[in-house]
């Protein structure tokens, strides 16, 4: 039986940079709207420091952390006095450090650029890293602040076994009192090679992704039946164009990730890629595992 998922506490990570906190103060505003506490998170890298750094420049480090902290809690509760705001200064790495931090429940957000300016810092470092191998939802954050909102959230979905991450999706349109907008795309290019010999069929397939796209979009309305949830499966030759063209029209935009095949370890492919590069608003990443284990618990 489907059943609604929870959606867990805030975890953020905090750089100092004008991006981490953007992503402190929207990471804010989505703990506050599920009504669930938020975490500061900065990860010193003490321990890997501390091999050539003096125990000196190691405690000046982590008094910079600490009054970074302090400085992101005091702008969060200029905002929401009453939301629970938690401070940790951990010594791992960025990525290991917000896994850590987030257990097995929480949901991790991240800037999309780091302390030098350049998108590839943070996200190469850190941003696609959390990304792709964290076992929690992650969340880039992207888009200005001065960009209103529409009211949607935009499920990026493929086939059937989307399902599960889908209805964490609805839960995070239902948490804004927004709708649900499922978007499938339709690659031709990505079917001519592997039908070139029967390409009638081509409308067929077609036809069976409208019904597939339907069929869960139906999915979705039994479990949360006061959502609005429309759906729509574009047609075109670019999934990562359209999706990023698709971003600029929603609140945020979520999609899965699976595996690598023959199951090596944790994926994050070309569409995610591109997107958490290029999308106009913020880009979540909800791991298959994620919603598996959360459906046994």
């Amino acid at each position: 039986m489907l059943t609604r998922p929870d959606l867990g506490d805030v975890i953020v990570g905090v750089d100092g940079s004008p991006s981490a906190r953007t992503a402190a103060l929207w990471a804010a505003v989505e703990a506050d709207r599920r009504g669930r506490s938020l975490w500061l998170v900065h990860a010193a890298d003490t321990d890997r420091r501390a091999y050539w750094t003096d125990a000196e420049t190691i405690q000046a480090v982590r008094e910079a952390a600490r009054d970074l902290l302090v400085g992101t809690a005091t702008a969060v509760h200029e905002r929401f006095p009453d939301l629970v705001v938690t401070r940790r200064l951990l010594r791992q790495e960025p990525v290991a450090g917000l896994q850590e931090a987030a257990g097995d429940r929480g949901t991790i957000v991240v800037g999309s650029r780091g302390l030098g300016g350049f998108s590839a810092l943070m996200l190469g470092s850190v941003g696609l890293g959390v990304a792709a191998r964290a076992e929690v939802p992650v969340i880039v954050v992207r888009g200005g602040d001065e960009r209103p909102e529409t009211g949607s959230v935009t499920a990026a979905v493929h086939d059937a076994a989307d399902l599960d991450w889908l209805l964490l999706a609805a839960a995070e349109a239902e948490a804004r009192k927004a709708a649900l907008r499922i978007v499938s795309v339709w690659n031709v290019l990505a079917h001519v090679g592997s039908v070139a010999s029967m390409l009638d069929d081509l409308d067929g397939i077609a036809r069976q992704r409208v019904h597939e796209v339907k069929a869960l979009a139906d999915r979705v309305r039994e479990v949360h039946p006061g959502l609005i949830v429309g759906h729509h499966v574009e047609t075109g030759t670019s999934t990562p164009g359209i999706l990023i063209e698709a971003s600029g029209r929603t609140d945020l935009l979520v999609m899965g990730r699976g595996r690598r095949p023959l199951g090596v370890g944790p994926s994050l492919g070309r569409v995610a890629h591109a997107l958490i590069h290029h999308s106009r608003c913020p880009v979540e990443v909800i791991p298959s595992a994620f919603v598996t284990e959360a459906g046994q618990s």
